[in-house]
């Protein structure tokens, strides 16, 4: 039965709807589920341009970000009124989003000051370098023991002093108390929920803690960290639970609904997978590669180049949940790189057949640092490499390469959380992933979305979406095994480690001397006096 029928089938006892608001780095979705079944009755998705202006660089922009939710929730809108699904059933919005990714807007004239400056970023690596420069024993984990967080590029803090510094606009909104800051979430729930007239200027716990200015102990944003930074606290959104009503639609077909469910996109997945218990992991592919595995109320902390995070609040007056992060920057993003930058597949699913025909890289080993290094290294001054050519090597290979790359990143933040359990997975992904480590495949993908709704559907006030371990529906999966012989496994994993090492040190902003008192140029940008 295709999913119209079914969902004409069964209109008359459908019940409650809830719907996500899923907007991701490289596309925003919106999705509605039967909030007794959590089936999903339809969605729509638009793609989101990303701008390069200049080698390390990565903006999107926020008006098209919040046009893309407008129309995904229209063109949804229209595709269930067409299954005679009265949209007047849908109780609730959950909003999900790509995390880190920094806005600054006006609050007087509703505009953005800036581009979306997204968490790939890397224009920061001075910043941070400068900040870890002045820490005793140049330690980037100087402020883990209240963020739990590297100083790195990746967070939104260093993102938002590099504007303050550099945009005249920020600066000028910023000094004239008219600036608003936020992770996409905020700009989002402010916008829908009214804008300049009103709009709700909030972010959730989940949010909150990858900013570097939040304190994972306390809840709240931290003065001392906010000091440390030099941002005033008075742009910062109000911190609320995953789970409550911020506030109601005002304006389209779905004016009125309440917006009651927000979460980090990996910590939504975590929830639609429903990973509530102490020890329970899951593993998500969609531009990065993000292993969470939830460790319950109390924060644990990692020596290990896993991120310490807030998992997730499901009400005011619920408990917060914790989780240890095995974050890898790149992974889907590699098939967009190979298709967008070198052209030599027009598809994921060409990728996938390319690779498969050669069934190795014949030697060819691909590091993709495109962002720098993420876990476990947190090095920002890592460059992409493709190494171990010769003159055999081609396309196929490369491919191959490139996909093996996302499963050995995997590997290694797999060896330092938990064997996983796999996420949102492109097909492909999953194939070569599976084939060096067991993995689950749930048989609903959309889990991420999933997990907003059911935060959206079960705030107080709302109620039609039980989180009762007894009432969850349970998650059917397919079961991998490992396909590939462990010595091999073992030796490529370890020629890969080789490669990664030489992918390190290549974009810096230290000196670096060649005994002849000349100027050297490293990399791009940096120009420097030896």
């Amino acid at each position: 039965m295709n999913g119209a029928m079914a969902a004409s089938s069964h209109r008359i006892t459908l019940g409650p709807l809830v719907a996500a608001i899923d907007q991701g780095t490289s596309s925003t979705r919106f999705l509605v589920f039967n909030s007794k079944t959590a089936e999903l009755l339809s969605h729509h998705q638009v793609e989101i341009k990303q701008s390069f202006p200049k080698e390390g660089w990565v903006e999107e922009d926020p008006k098209e970000i919040l046009q893309s939710v407008y129309e995904c929730m229209e063109r949804t809108c229209e595709k269930l009124t067409q299954l005679n699904i009265d949209i007047s059933n849908i109780k609730a919005i959950g909003v999900t989003n790509q995390r880190e990714t920094t806005l600054v807007w006006d609050k007087e004239t509703g505009e953005p000051l800036y581009n979306a400056i997204v968490w790939l970023d890397l224009r920061t690596q001075s910043t941070v370098e400068r900040l870890i420069n002045k820490t005793p024993g140049r330690n980037k984990n100087h402020l883990k023991h209240k963020t739990g967080l590297p100083i790195s590029t990746y967070f939104s803090a260093v993102k938002l002093r590099w504007m303050m510094d550099n945009v005249d606009e920020v600066r000028d909104a910023v000094v004239s108390h008219r600036a608003m800051f936020g992770t996409v979430d905020s700009w989002l729930i402010w916008c829908l929920t009214g804008g300049k007239s009103g709009g709700v200027h909030c972010t959730d716990v989940t949010n909150a803690s990858r900013t570097m200015l939040f304190n994972i102990h306390t809840l709240d944003w931290d003065p001392e960290l906010c000091e440390y930074f030099g941002i005033p606290m008075e742009i910062l959104p109000r911190v609320r639970s995953s789970s409550e009503i911020y506030g109601l639609m005002k304006s389209g077909a779905l004016s009125g609904i309440p917006i009651s469910g927000c979460l980090g996109d990996q910590s939504a997945a975590l929830v639609g997978q429903m990973c509530f218990r102490d020890g329970q992991a899951k593993n998500t592919y969609g531009t990065g590669c993000f292993l969470l595995r939830n460790t319950g109320p109390k924060p644990v902390m990692s020596d290990h180049g896993l991120l310490t995070t807030v998992a997730y609040k499901l009400g005011r007056d619920k408990p917060a949940c914790y989780a240890l992060e095995g974050s890898v920057a790149i992974a889907g993003a590699v098939v967009r790189w190979l298709q967008d930058n070198l052209g030599i597949i027009e598809s994921s699913e060409e990728l996938e057949k390319l690779a498969a025909s050669v069934g190795t890289s014949y030697g060819c080993y691909f590091v993709p640092a495109f962002s720098g290094l993420y876990a476990p290294y947190w090095e920002p001054s890592a460059r992409g490499i493709i190494c171990g050519l010769t003159q055999f090597t081609n396309k196929r290979h490369v491919a191959f390469a490139a996909l093996e790359a996302v499963c050995f990143q995997t590997k290694e933040v797999s060896a330092l959380v938990l064997p996983p359990s796999a996420g949102d997975t492109m097909n492909d992904l999953q194939r070569f992933y599976c084939s060096m480590l067991s993995a689950v495949k749930p048989s609903m993908p959309e889990t991420t979305a999933l997990g907003a709704a059911m935060a959206a559907g079960a705030a107080e006030g709302v109620s039609v979406w039980s989180l009762s371990p007894e009432d969850l529906s349970e998650v059917t999966s397919e079961k991998f095994e490992p396909q590939i012989n462990p010595e091999e496994s073992e030796f490529r994993f370890a020629r890969w480690k080789k490669a990664v090492q030489k992918s390190m040190n290549w974009e810096t902003t230290e000196p670096v001397g060649n005994g002849n008192g000349r100027r050297i140029t490293l990399g791009v940008h940096a120009v420097f006096n030896v």
